[in-house]
Parts: structure tokens; C-alpha cells; sequence
């Protein structure tokens, strides 16, 4: 089995260890910055052997050369249309391709839309979806299109099961469902998962990771072809879901 430390980094950023259980050596995902990963390796007495980077966003790979510099060694692995965004990149990876790092096995999704070589990383009970799933939300369009994003999440990753726990890199998920709230004032689901996230987060706990079952609950951004998010959104009779996602990105843009 897989463990993982989460660690919360800047205003809103997680970065992950993970490792098999009880394991010395593990993989960073996303490293923002280096200072509290080095921190959480030193304390638990863990060896890094890899960075597993989903995108070039700075927040995301700002600690790579740091953790290099401390650890020499380190495979780094990217999409390879990412060459020459991530620093230290070693590995250069597409989807489909599998990989053993740090005793565990994982599966590259391609998974554009937030940036065009967004990538994530799938393992058989966890998995780490950088910026293209959020908890209730997903990211934004910054490099790709609605279409390659609804692909991305209500194919690519609607494909693997529903039990995986997908760790997420951004805590924004109170105000993702407000904004699920506001397309489905009548679903319950989202009520009920609003008052949670609530909860935790008065506790000051995370809500990563998520499932694609409580998603496909709550999320908005995977449930396009549900009539009530059509209507929410203006969708006209017969609009494809691509569509349906495009209208729905440009209201949680808007949202306020």
C-alpha cells in the first residue's frame, strides 16, 4: 500500500511524498518550494528518488533544483513537450507509459487543458492530478481548450475507478462548491459535502484527496451531460458537452 504525506506549501499549494508503506525511499510530487519537503524527508527519515512534475507551472516545479542540489541523483520526470519548462527534467514521459518509482507502480494519463503537457500520474489505490481535477472544480484554461479539458476529465480520467484517491494539488474546494452550489442549488450531495468541507477546514485539515466517485457526485465540471447544469449554464437544446464545458468554464471564471 501506498502512504502519503501532504504537505500544505505557499497560500494554497499541496506537495505530496509518497513511498510504499513503511518504506524508506519515495517520490516528491509537485515541489513548489524545497524547504518543507526537506524539512518532512529529514523528520521522517526518508530517501528521495524522484520527482514526479504534472506541469511546468512555477508552483509546482519551483523546488526541483533546490531538492537536486540536496539530493544529486533525483530522476525527474515531465511530459515531453515540457522539455525545457521543468528544471532538472530527466525522465520525459507521454501517456500510457508506466513506471516504477519508489516501489510503486504508476500509469501517465496525458491530461492537457490546464497547460498543454499537463500530465497525471495513476497509481492501483492513489493517484496525483496536479491541476486538471480539484476537489469540485478543475483548473483553469490556461494553454489548452474546453474540449481538451472535458477529455481530459470525463474520459481520460473518468476511466480509471472510482475508489483511487487522486491527491490534488490546490486547496480551493469550499469555494469550488460554492460555485456547484450556485449551478445545482437542489442537489443534495454538494450540500452535504459543502458542510464537511466546512468542517475540516475549521479544523484546519485538507481536503485532499477526493475519489471520482464523490466527484462525479459534486463536480460540476463531470457532470456536463446532467440536465439541471445545462439549464444553470444556458446551454442550448442538443449542445455537445464540449459546449456545455465551455459555458460552464466561463461561469466558474466569472463567478464571484
Amino acid at each position: 500500500m501506498a502512504q502519503v504525506w501532504t504537505i500544505p506549501c505557499r497560500t494554497d499549494n499541496y506537495v505530496y511524498i509518497v513511498g510504499t508503506d513503511g518504506a524508506r525511499q519515495v517520490a516528491v510530487v509537485d515541489p513548489c518550494d524545497a524547504p518543507p519537503v526537506i524539512e518532512t524527508l529529514e523528520r521522517e527519515g526518508l530517501e528521495p528518488v524522484a520527482i514526479l512534475n504534472t506541469h511546468h507551472h512555477g508552483d509546482h516545479v519551483g523546488g526541483n533544483l533546490e531538492l537536486l542540489e540536496r539530493y544529486p541523483g533525483l530522476e525527474v520526470y515531465a511530459h515531453h513537450s515540457d522539455e525545457g519548462r521543468i528544471p532538472g527534467q530527466t525522465q520525459r514521459v507521454d501517456d500510457g507509459h508506466e513506471l516504477t518509482v519508489a516501489g510503486l507502480h504508476f500509469r501517465v494519463l496525458f491530461v492537457p487543458g490546464h497547460t498543454r503537457g499537463h500530465i497525471a500520474y495513476i497509481g492501483e489505490h492513489v493517484g496525483f492530478v496536479g491541476d486538471t481535477l480539484f476537489g469540485a472544480g478543475c483548473g483553469r484554461l490556461f494553454e489548452g481548450t474546453p474540449a481538451q479539458m472535458n477529455h481530459s476529465l470525463n474520459v481520460k480520467l473518468s476511466a480509471i475507478s472510482d475508489t483511487i484517491a487522486l491527491y490534488f494539488a490546490h486547496e480551493y474546494t469550499a469555494a469550488n462548491l460554492r460555485f456547484a452550489s450556485h449551478v445545482e442549488p437542489v442537489n443534495l450531495d454538494i450540500q452535504e459535502r459543502a458542510a464537511r468541507t466546512a468542517e475540516l477546514r475549521a479544523l484546519g485539515e485538507f481536503t485532499t484527496p477526493t475519489t471520482l466517485a464523490l466527484e462525479r457526485r459534486t463536480n460540476p465540471f463531470l457532470r456536463v451531460h446532467i440536465a439541471d447544469v445545462k439549464r444553470s449554464v444556458g446551454a442550448p437544446d442538443g449542445a455537445s458537452t464540449d459546449e456545455v464545458f465551455r459555458l460552464l468554464r466561463l461561469a466558474k471564471d466569472q463567478f464571484r
